[in-house]
């Protein structure tokens, strides 16, 4: 990311430190709603948090049609 734009009460930095939370649905609504205001004002956020949700997904999809639990690291 080249810019950090502060658009919604939040910077890009910000959003981005909070964006698992976010896609987890775990944030306060009053930062929910910064995080979602910046998102609508800044399309390398929204494009990053659109893939980066895409990947949660997949992941959570896969890890619940699994019979096995995933391995050790």
């Amino acid at each position: 990311m080249a810019e950090n734009r502060r658009i919604g009460g939040v910077d890009c930095f910000e959003v981005l430190a909070v964006l698992s939370d976010y896609v987890d649905g775990e944030l306060e609504a009053g930062l929910r709603a910064q995080v979602e205001a910046h998102l609508a004002g800044c399309d390398a956020c929204t494009k990053f948090g659109g893939e980066f949700g895409a990947v949660v997904q997949a992941l959570r999809e896969r890890l619940q049609s699994s019979d096995e639990p995933p391995a050790a690291a």
